[in-house]
Protein backbone atom coordinates (compact mmCIF):
# COMPACT_ATOMS: atom_id res chain seq x y z
CA UNK A 1 0.00 0.00 0.00
CA UNK A 2 2.78 2.88 0.97
CA UNK A 3 4.54 1.42 -2.31
CA UNK A 4 1.72 2.36 -4.14
CA UNK A 5 0.87 5.62 -2.50
CA UNK A 6 4.39 6.54 -3.14
CA UNK A 7 4.45 5.60 -7.14
CA UNK A 8 1.04 7.88 -7.48
CA UNK A 9 2.90 10.58 -5.93
CA UNK A 10 5.74 10.56 -7.71
CA UNK A 11 5.35 12.50 -11.30
CA UNK A 12 8.44 12.10 -13.26
CA UNK A 13 8.82 15.40 -15.22
CA UNK A 14 8.30 15.72 -19.00
CA UNK A 15 11.44 15.11 -20.97
CA UNK A 16 10.77 18.29 -23.83
CA UNK A 17 11.98 17.56 -27.39
CA UNK A 18 14.68 20.41 -28.48
CA UNK A 19 17.27 21.01 -30.46
CA UNK A 20 21.13 21.30 -29.13
CA UNK A 21 21.43 24.96 -30.14
CA UNK A 22 17.73 25.80 -28.02
CA UNK A 23 19.26 23.83 -24.86
CA UNK A 24 22.95 25.75 -24.75
CA UNK A 25 20.74 29.30 -25.38
CA UNK A 26 18.65 28.60 -22.16
CA UNK A 27 18.61 30.33 -19.06
CA UNK A 28 20.04 28.48 -16.40
CA UNK A 29 18.34 28.06 -12.91
CA UNK A 30 19.85 26.90 -10.37
CA UNK A 31 19.39 26.12 -6.91
CA UNK A 32 22.34 25.66 -4.96
CA UNK A 33 25.11 24.11 -7.12
CA UNK A 34 22.70 21.90 -8.75
CA UNK A 35 20.25 23.12 -12.17
CA UNK A 36 17.03 23.83 -10.73
CA UNK A 37 15.91 24.08 -14.43
CA UNK A 38 16.47 25.69 -17.86
CA UNK A 39 14.35 27.82 -19.24
CA UNK A 40 13.86 27.17 -22.80
CA UNK A 41 11.25 28.85 -24.71
CA UNK A 42 9.15 29.39 -21.84
CA UNK A 43 9.07 25.78 -20.51
CA UNK A 44 11.36 24.72 -17.30
CA UNK A 45 12.98 22.05 -18.73
CA UNK A 46 14.48 19.47 -16.16
CA UNK A 47 14.61 16.92 -18.55
CA UNK A 48 15.10 16.92 -22.81
CA UNK A 49 14.40 14.38 -25.53
CA UNK A 50 17.48 15.01 -28.24
CA UNK A 51 18.03 13.63 -31.41
CA UNK A 52 21.85 13.79 -32.42
CA UNK A 53 24.60 12.30 -34.09
CA UNK A 54 27.86 10.80 -32.21
CA UNK A 55 30.97 12.71 -33.02
CA UNK A 56 33.14 11.87 -30.12
CA UNK A 57 33.09 8.99 -27.53
CA UNK A 58 35.43 8.81 -24.23
CA UNK A 59 35.52 5.91 -22.25
CA UNK A 60 37.50 5.52 -18.84
CA UNK A 61 37.73 1.90 -17.78
CA UNK A 62 39.46 1.39 -14.15
CA UNK A 63 38.37 1.82 -10.65
CA UNK A 64 36.45 4.73 -11.60
CA UNK A 65 34.60 4.17 -14.63
CA UNK A 66 33.42 7.08 -16.63
CA UNK A 67 32.20 8.05 -20.08
CA UNK A 68 30.84 10.36 -22.25
CA UNK A 69 29.45 10.94 -25.84
CA UNK A 70 29.36 14.26 -27.59
CA UNK A 71 26.57 14.95 -29.41
CA UNK A 72 25.79 17.04 -32.55
CA UNK A 73 22.66 18.33 -34.46
CA UNK A 74 23.88 20.90 -36.03
CA UNK A 75 23.30 23.53 -33.73
CA UNK A 76 25.38 23.25 -31.26
CA UNK A 77 27.20 19.84 -29.13
CA UNK A 78 26.32 19.05 -25.79
CA UNK A 79 27.46 15.76 -24.06
CA UNK A 80 25.94 12.76 -22.09
CA UNK A 81 28.05 11.51 -19.72
CA UNK A 82 27.93 8.49 -17.70
CA UNK A 83 29.52 6.77 -14.62
CA UNK A 84 30.66 3.54 -12.87
CA UNK A 85 28.39 0.23 -14.41
CA UNK A 86 26.05 2.78 -16.34
CA UNK A 87 28.96 3.46 -18.91
CA UNK A 88 27.69 -0.03 -20.50
CA UNK A 89 24.96 2.06 -21.76
CA UNK A 90 27.97 3.34 -24.39
CA UNK A 91 29.08 -0.51 -25.41
CA UNK A 92 26.66 -0.60 -28.90
CA UNK A 93 27.54 3.30 -29.60
CA UNK A 94 30.09 4.80 -32.54
CA UNK A 95 31.06 7.23 -34.17
CA UNK A 96 28.56 8.47 -36.75
CA UNK A 97 25.48 6.86 -35.06
CA UNK A 98 22.14 8.77 -34.81
CA UNK A 99 20.73 8.14 -31.49
CA UNK A 100 17.84 9.67 -29.49
CA UNK A 101 18.57 10.35 -26.04
CA UNK A 102 16.12 11.19 -23.14
CA UNK A 103 18.06 12.42 -20.09
CA UNK A 104 18.25 14.86 -17.14
CA UNK A 105 19.66 18.01 -17.67
CA UNK A 106 23.29 18.77 -15.50
CA UNK A 107 26.16 20.99 -14.97
CA UNK A 108 29.43 20.86 -14.12
CA UNK A 109 32.34 23.64 -13.75
CA UNK A 110 30.06 25.65 -16.01
CA UNK A 111 29.29 23.11 -18.69
CA UNK A 112 25.65 21.72 -19.40
CA UNK A 113 25.13 18.14 -20.21
CA UNK A 114 23.12 15.49 -20.00
CA UNK A 115 22.86 11.86 -17.61
CA UNK A 116 20.89 9.62 -20.08
CA UNK A 117 18.24 7.69 -19.06
CA UNK A 118 17.00 6.28 -22.64
CA UNK A 119 19.50 5.80 -25.39
CA UNK A 120 18.16 4.56 -28.99
CA UNK A 121 20.00 4.06 -32.35
CA UNK A 122 17.59 5.68 -35.23
CA UNK A 123 18.21 5.76 -38.66
CA UNK A 124 19.74 9.13 -39.62
CA UNK A 125 16.55 10.67 -41.38
CA UNK A 126 15.23 10.56 -37.67
CA UNK A 127 17.21 13.99 -37.23
CA UNK A 128 15.78 15.56 -40.24
CA UNK A 129 12.08 14.78 -38.10
CA UNK A 130 13.07 16.55 -35.12
CA UNK A 131 14.14 19.51 -36.71
CA UNK A 132 10.07 19.98 -38.61
CA UNK A 133 8.99 18.20 -35.46
CA UNK A 134 11.06 21.79 -32.95
CA UNK A 135 10.36 24.14 -36.12
CA UNK A 136 6.69 23.57 -35.36
CA UNK A 137 6.67 24.46 -31.80
CA UNK A 138 8.91 27.19 -31.82
CA UNK A 139 7.26 30.48 -30.49
CA UNK A 140 5.96 32.59 -33.53
CA UNK A 141 8.34 35.38 -34.48
CA UNK A 142 7.93 38.77 -33.82
CA UNK A 143 9.03 41.76 -36.17
CA UNK A 144 12.09 43.70 -34.17
CA UNK A 145 10.11 46.74 -33.96
CA UNK A 146 7.98 44.86 -31.73
CA UNK A 147 10.78 43.56 -29.92
CA UNK A 148 12.72 46.46 -29.20
CA UNK A 149 8.98 48.02 -27.83
CA UNK A 150 8.94 44.96 -25.63
CA UNK A 151 12.37 45.33 -24.00
CA UNK A 152 11.68 49.09 -23.77
CA UNK A 153 8.76 48.17 -21.62
CA UNK A 154 10.36 45.52 -19.61
CA UNK A 155 13.36 47.55 -19.02
CA UNK A 156 10.83 50.26 -17.82
CA UNK A 157 9.03 47.50 -15.37
CA UNK A 158 12.74 46.94 -13.79
CA UNK A 159 13.79 50.48 -13.12
CA UNK A 160 9.91 51.51 -11.87
CA UNK A 161 10.01 48.67 -9.02
CA UNK A 162 14.04 48.51 -8.48
CA UNK A 163 13.04 51.06 -5.64
CA UNK A 164 11.36 48.52 -4.00
CA UNK A 165 13.80 45.23 -4.15
CA UNK A 166 13.21 44.56 -7.26
CA UNK A 167 10.44 43.00 -10.14
CA UNK A 168 9.02 39.23 -10.28
CA UNK A 169 9.98 37.68 -14.23
CA UNK A 170 6.31 35.57 -13.45
CA UNK A 171 4.86 39.45 -12.87
CA UNK A 172 6.34 40.98 -16.39
CA UNK A 173 4.68 38.46 -18.02
CA UNK A 174 0.97 38.42 -16.23
CA UNK A 175 0.99 42.31 -17.03
CA UNK A 176 2.52 42.30 -20.85
CA UNK A 177 0.60 39.24 -21.88
CA UNK A 178 3.14 38.80 -24.05
CA UNK A 179 3.83 34.63 -25.03
CA UNK A 180 6.15 33.88 -21.97
CA UNK A 181 9.35 32.32 -24.54
CA UNK A 182 9.27 35.55 -26.22
CA UNK A 183 9.62 37.47 -23.19
CA UNK A 184 12.15 35.26 -21.07
CA UNK A 185 14.42 35.21 -24.57
CA UNK A 186 14.26 39.06 -24.05
CA UNK A 187 14.71 39.27 -20.13
CA UNK A 188 18.24 36.99 -21.33
CA UNK A 189 19.09 39.25 -23.81
CA UNK A 190 18.83 42.41 -20.84
CA UNK A 191 20.90 40.04 -18.35
CA UNK A 192 23.47 39.21 -20.85
CA UNK A 193 24.21 43.29 -21.79
CA UNK A 194 24.47 43.62 -17.92
CA UNK A 195 21.38 45.98 -18.03
CA UNK A 196 19.75 44.24 -15.25
CA UNK A 197 20.43 41.10 -12.34
CA UNK A 198 19.13 38.52 -10.55
CA UNK A 199 19.69 39.30 -7.12
CA UNK A 200 17.91 35.52 -6.57
CA UNK A 201 16.55 33.39 -9.57
CA UNK A 202 13.46 35.44 -11.20
CA UNK A 203 14.04 38.40 -9.66
CA UNK A 204 15.32 41.54 -11.77
CA UNK A 205 17.12 45.11 -10.42
CA UNK A 206 18.38 47.42 -12.77
CA UNK A 207 22.04 47.37 -12.81
CA UNK A 208 22.05 50.28 -15.79
CA UNK A 209 24.90 50.52 -18.42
Amino acid sequence: MNEQNSNQGFKRKVAYKFKIGDVLAGRVIFDGERIKHIDIHGKEAVRVNIIANVVEKYIQEGEKKYGSITLDDATGQIKIKTFGEDVLKFDELSQGDTVLVVGLLRSWNNEVYITPEIIKKKEPTYLLIRKYEVELEQPKIIDREKIAELKDKILGMVKEKDSTGGLDIDRIILDLKEPPEIINREVKRLLEDGVVYEPRPGKLRYLGN
